[in-house]
This record gives C-alpha cells, sequence and structure tokens, in this order.
C-alpha cells in the first residue's frame, strides 16, 4: 500500500478541501498523512481514515515563519516512511523538491491556486519576486501535479512546461432538507477565508444600502481591517463576524460551489471562468464590478426579487446534481494510479 504525505501551511483545522481528497484517497486504498502546523488555539485534530500530523513553530506570521516551518518539513520528510511527495502550494514546494531528490521518491505539485499572483503579493513587489523565481526554479521539477481549471493548467504548460491534470475543487454530494421551505427571515452569508483581495472593502460600505444583516464565517489575514471597516461605516448592528467553524459544521470549501451544493444563490464578479460554468448552469447573480453601490444593489436584487431568486434556487439544485466531488475524486484517484 503506497503512502502519500501532502504539506500543508495551515494547522489542518478548517482545510476541507485537503480533507475531500485525503477522504477519497484513503477509501481507494492509499495511506494518507497531511503535515500542516499547529498554531495557538487550533482545536484536537479528528480521528479519520487518515492520519494528520502538526508541526511545531515557534514563528507564525513572516518569513521567519516560512523559514521555519520550511526548515521543520524538510527534516521530517527526510525521514519519515513514504511513497509520493504532494506540495500543496508553492508555500511548502522547496522541501518537497529537496526530500524527494535526496530520497529518490515520486512527488507531485497540487496548484490549487496561482500563489503568485495572489493580491498580497502583487502589492508587495520584492516578495512577489522572491516567490516567482521559486516557482520558476522549482514547478518544471513537478512534471505530475494537478490544478482545479483549465485555464491555471494552460498557464503552468505556457510559463514552465507541464502539463498538469484538473481537479476542480468542489464540495461532496449531500441530500437537502426542505427545500421549499423557506424562513421568512432574510440575511447574506460570506464563508471562506477573511484575507485582502476578497473584496471587503467594498462589500462592508455597501451593506449601508442592505436591508438584511451579513454574517461572515471565516477568519483570515483581513480580519483587524475587516473589524475596523465594519467599525467605521458603524455597521455593528448589521455584519457580524462568526469566526471558523469546524468542516463538519459548516463547510469552507470552494465557496463558487459550496453555495450551490447547498441551493443558495449566489453573488459573484462577472470573471471568465464563473461566467463558463454559470453559463451552462445558471446558479450565480454576476456583476461586473465591485463598487459598493453594484453589491448593493445586487444584493437588494436577490432579497426582494422573489422570482429571479426561485429561478436561481432551481438551477442550483439542478446544477449540484451534476458539480459534486464524486466526479472529481474519479480523477484524482486515477491520476495517483498512474504514477
Amino acid at each position: 500500500m503506497q503512502r502519500i504525505i501532502f504539506t500543508v501551511t495551515n494547522n489542518l483545522s478548517f482545510d476541507q478541501r485537503m480533507h475531500r481528497i485525503a477522504h477519497s484517497l484513503s477509501a481507494a486504498g492509499y495511506q494518507v498523512l497531511l503535515v500542516g502546523r499547529n498554531t495557538p488555539g487550533a482545536p484536537a485534530l479528528p480521528e479519520g481514515p487518515f492520519q494528520q500530523k502538526r508541526l511545531p513553530c515557534f514563528f507564525q506570521t513572516g518569513p521567519l515563519f516560512y523559514l521555519e516551518f520550511n526548515f521543520r518539513l524538510l527534516l521530517f520528510l527526510l525521514f519519515e516512511p513514504v511513497d509520493i511527495i504532494c506540495a500543496i502550494d508553492l508555500d511548502t514546494i522547496l522541501p518537497c523538491l529537496m526530500a524527494s531528490s535526496i530520497r529518490g521518491k515520486k512527488r507531485v505539485y497540487d496548484a490549487h491556486e496561482y500563489f503568485t499572483q495572489q493580491k498580497e503579493l502583487i502589492r508587495r513587489p520584492g516578495v512577489q519576486r522572491i516567490w516567482l523565481a521559486i516557482e520558476k526554479w522549482a514547478v518544471p521539477q513537478f512534471p505530475n501535479g494537478y490544478t482545479v481549471n483549465a485555464h491555471l493548467a494552460q498557464l503552468f504548460k505556457e510559463n514552465y512546461g507541464v502539463n498538469y491534470e484538473i481537479v476542480r475543487n468542489i464540495c461532496f454530494h449531500y441530500p437537502l432538507e426542505n427545500t421549499d421551505n423557506q424562513s421568512n427571515e432574510k440575511f447574506i452569508l460570506y464563508q471562506g477565508a477573511v484575507n485582502e483581495g476578497r473584496c471587503f472593502e467594498q462589500l462592508i460600505p455597501a451593506m449601508k444600502w442592505v436591508d438584511a444583516p451579513l454574517f461572515i464565517v471565516g477568519g483570515g489575514n483581513f480580519m483587524d481591517q475587516t473589524i475596523k471597516l465594519i467599525r467605521h461605516y458603524k455597521l455593528e448592528n448589521k455584519v457580524f463576524l462568526k469566526g471558523c467553524l469546524q468542516p463538519q459544521v459548516y463547510s469552507l470549501a470552494n465557496r463558487f460551489f459550496d453555495y450551490m451544493m447547498a441551493g443558495v444563490p449566489q453573488i459573484c464578479v462577472n470573471y471568465p471562468l464563473y461566467k463558463e460554468i454559470n453559463d451552462q448552469y445558471g446558479f450565480a447573480y454576476l456583476v461586473d464590478d465591485t463598487h459598493p453601490l453594484t453589491i448593493g444593489d445586487a444584493l437588494n436584487k436577490l432579497l426582494k426579487d422573489g422570482v429571479v431568486y426561485k429561478e436561481l434556487k432551481q438551477n442550483c439544485l439542478n446544477a449540484r446534481k451534476e458539480l459534486h466531488w464524486d466526479k472529481e475524486a474519479e480523477n484524482l484517484i486515477h491520476f495517483y494510479n498512474r504514477l
């Protein structure tokens, strides 16, 4: 039985995507170990069909954190029994590359986002250049890998000459109850990372024109700024921060598919990849910009126009029959079986 180690920089508690991957590969006969880091106040890791381990870190943020974590991860990978080492994103790719090279093990790159084009890096050109150099050197040495859509796969092929498979970040299929029983209480939900680049600078002021509460479920590097925005616009009685919830309580997977799977209409920016899917399934209300007035108008449209809301909801119920993790898991298992 082959053993796969997946490496991430989070504490594993809320990484629903990695939990899905680990569950599917474990069910397919692989031994799976997820390796992350220990963070202050992190909840205990639950037992399951796969193993999980957190590496201790003295530093929790900044360049010293990355240096310390990568060094600890390299030492761990050099001695832990393994057949395949998989780096999840660019921030764990170096120790995975070095350990797999030294030990002669198979290696995989899971590029579930275009790491070097994150807003947090774009606004810091010096830091971005460092990550770009790492990406340019390391990614071509990972001929085996996968990403979440055809657009990213094409970018990696053009930039680094690698042909990556596609495994979309979609939820498990689960039954819905009382889909026709709508509550009279209306509210708006944001779930996912509260990070820079997620339009909180526009969403929070947009709530001034919306007659419904907003619940933000998640945490991230933009939490302090989000709290300041709520206070600045005096929205403490309308915008509520719920923090992180365990995946089995509240899924924190890719939101575009998560809302769809829950049968909940959503507002989404009219980016090409979202538009491509929405043109086929029509379960999202697309907006062309993120101006607060645009967001406010879209929220009010879904809150007040019952016809549009019901149409989007029915499209969610139709789409969830096709867009679910069971199908993506087949692609994932086929990928590892071919290594």
